[in-house]
């Protein structure tokens, strides 16, 4: 027997497909902190939304379509509940687009990580054009792109993670016009996804408003950056053709009841939600000035609750600043030479700022 377990562990490579045999698995460590500020997480919790939990029957399956959370988010940015399709996370959402539709995939870099790793684990074509040096999506390359090799999904994601920015409206416009042209000259779908996680700390207004124009369109949100990142509550805004497409893919029960029940009292205290991300987008205001102060580093302004900034020894900067118990996130091989910092409470930003002070003079 233990023979034949050699033999097979030894071998076992052979029986994986080329695609995941080459692919690097997105790391989400946890490390030991006082002030965790890696992750993009809100510091702040709903606790009086905790208080469903004891009405959830958990010998029971929950909804299989969400109808209540849906009908929630539907009232909340004015769009029917069959245009809306709920995810576990905005991963799995992205798992299923792909699955859905297909490649070539393109999308900018850097940028969110799971575009790239979802598309290579289902064995579909990455097309990844670099940012312009101001972190701006460069159209000339884009464009090319687009009609040379005719992607089925286009990710955007503005605010872009990790560089914070939002890109150019104008641009975005651009892509949507000429992949929704594309479409109608040759019948063949180029699905323009934009991913909307960090929207509502940013200042603009967002692609929701332009669904009715373009049937190409896709909004991608998700409620983990604004207090439920432990519950993994995503969801797709798109026309109800492309809904139902994707629908056909869904897991069944994909979102469990806690995540439905706790969402829902969470989207029902809009007051107290909105209150939190004021709270975030101020003190990203407050910590954008202070890094400024710091000559020898540089921030970069940022829409979204985490600030991107480039160091001197971003390495042995992110090393000192978790030794005095800070965890920020080392975006070494992505944005290299850079930090990334969450926007953390008050008393949180203060540590941070103080113990950075301390180890980049």
């Amino acid at each position: 027997m233990r023979l034949w377990y050699n033999a097979f562990a030894m071998d076992i490579k052979k029986f994986v497909r080329p695609n995941i045999r080459s692919l690097t698995p997105y790391k989400a460590k946890e490390i030991p902190c006082k002030v965790k500020l890696d992750a993009n997480e809100s510091p702040y919790v709903f606790k009086d939304a905790l208080k469903v939990l004891k009405s959830i029957k958990t010998n029971r399956y929950p909804d299989p379509e969400a109808k209540t959370l849906k009908k929630l988010i539907s009232k909340y940015f004015t769009v029917s509940p069959e245009s809306i399709l709920q995810g576990n996370g905005s991963d799995e959402l992205i798992y299923y687009l792909i699955t859905t539709f297909g490649g070539p995939v393109l999308y900018p870099i850097p940028t969110f990580s799971m575009f790239g790793i979802i598309t290579q684990a289902i064995g579909e074509k990455r097309i990844e054009i670099p940012l312009d040096e101001e972190f701006d999506l460069d159209m000339d390359r884009i464009l090319k792109a687009i009609r040379k090799e005719r992607p089925k999904l286009i990710f955007l994601s503005s605010p872009n993670n990790p560089t914070g920015n939002c890109f150019s409206s104008e641009r975005i416009l651009k892509i949507i016009d000429v992949t929704s042209a594309l479409s109608t000259q040759h019948s063949a779908r180029s699905i323009v996804v934009v991913d909307e996680a960090y929207q509502p700390f940013s200042s603009r207004k967002g692609f929701l408003p332009l669904l009715k124009d373009y049937e190409n369109l896709v909004i991608m949100r998700t409620l983990s950056k604004i207090g439920l990142a432990g519950l993994r509550v995503g969801f797709l805004i798109a026309d109800e053709e492309i809904i139902r497409e994707v629908n056909k893919v869904r897991l069944p029960f994909n979102l469990n009841s806690l995540s439905q029940k706790v969402a829902i009292e969470v989207l029902k205290e809009r007051k107290t939600m909105q209150s939190h991300i004021r709270s975030i987008a101020s003190e990203r205001r407050r910590l954008f000035q202070e890094m400024t102060k710091i000559s020898s580093i540089r921030p970069y302004p940022s829409e979204a609750n985490f600030i991107l900034f480039r160091v001197k020894d971003s390495d042995r900067v992110y090393k000192d600043l978790l030794s005095k118990g800070v965890l920020v996130r080392n975006m070494k091989g992505v944005v290299d030479g850079c930090l990334r910092v969450t926007v953390g409470t008050p008393e949180e930003n203060k540590t941070f700022l103080k113990v950075l002070n301390k180890e980049v003079m």
